[in-house]
């Protein structure tokens, strides 16, 4: 049995909006592949261990890496979703009955003080799931939080499937996922892929773990800049002026 915090990063996709054959993950921001800044949040944060989720060109992912020797590595030959890359990782989460988080290998200006105060909330209140969550002006595309009238988690609902109440709510789904293990287990075991994409999608283990009793809750404590995402050469360019005014350090290597 192990308890110690364990981290999955999702770093197999192609990012085809970025219009380069390059993973999505090393592209560079403020002079640096992306996924070390992910790297570097969790360090700080208390997760020393960390598997890699790597797919297309992953070859080129372990080398950028390769100075980073907490790493595991398990491939995903076949991109069919986030979930499937979650499964990939079944060795490393068996015997594992501490947090587990899951986030994207693409979120640069994900914050060590956020992951911090989820792992301690955590720690404290020992859920199935925590989710972490922000709250967001415009939330137009993204998954929203939906909650009871007394506050408690009941589910996330996509923009497209919205009604138009929903659609005023302002908390949103970032997919940074803090799991207790068993029941990401349990979760990956039940998870389908009956959608038109064919595909396992990690946000339905939500409904799952609440479907079935367990302790499922969100909560609000990402900034505001942990919003930017990065889909495109614009938003690429956005974020790496956003990270460079935040007083990041700039490699010049």
């Amino acid at each position: 049995m192990t308890t110690s915090p364990l981290a999955i990063l999702l770093a197999a996709g192609k990012g085809s909006r970025m219009k380069s054959d390059l993973p999505k993950v090393l592209f560079p921001v403020c002079g640096r592949p992306m996924i070390h800044f992910v790297l570097d949040a969790l360090d700080q944060a208390g997760f020393d261990e960390k598997v890699v989720v790597i797919g297309h060109r992953g070859d080129d992912v372990r080398t950028a890496l390769a100075t980073r020797p907490e790493i595991s590595f398990v491939t995903q030959s076949q991109q069919l979703g986030t979930g499937h890359a979650v499964m990939q990782c079944r060795e490393h989460l068996a015997g594992r009955t501490g947090p587990v988080i899951v986030v994207a290998g693409d979120s640069p200006l994900l914050q060590a003080s956020s992951l911090q105060k989820l792992l301690t909330y955590f720690e404290t209140n020992q859920p199935a799931l925590l989710l972490g969550t922000l709250m967001k002006p415009d939330p137009t595309g993204l998954g929203r939080i939906v909650r009871s009238a007394e506050g408690s988690f009941t589910g996330i609902v996509e923009h497209r499937d919205a009604t138009e109440d929903q659609r005023t709510i302002r908390e949103v789904n970032m997919s940074t996922y803090l799991f207790h293990g068993p029941d990401l287990m349990w979760a990956l075991d039940k998870l389908g892929n009956d959608n038109s994409q064919g595909e396992y999608y990690l946000t339905d283990c939500a409904a799952l773990l609440y479907q079935a009793g367990r302790k499922v809750e969100a909560l609000p404590v990402l900034e505001p800049c942990e919003s930017l995402s990065i889909n495109d050469q614009a938003e690429l360019a956005m974020v790496d002026t956003k990270m460079r005014e935040m007083g990041y350090e700039v490699s010049n290597a």
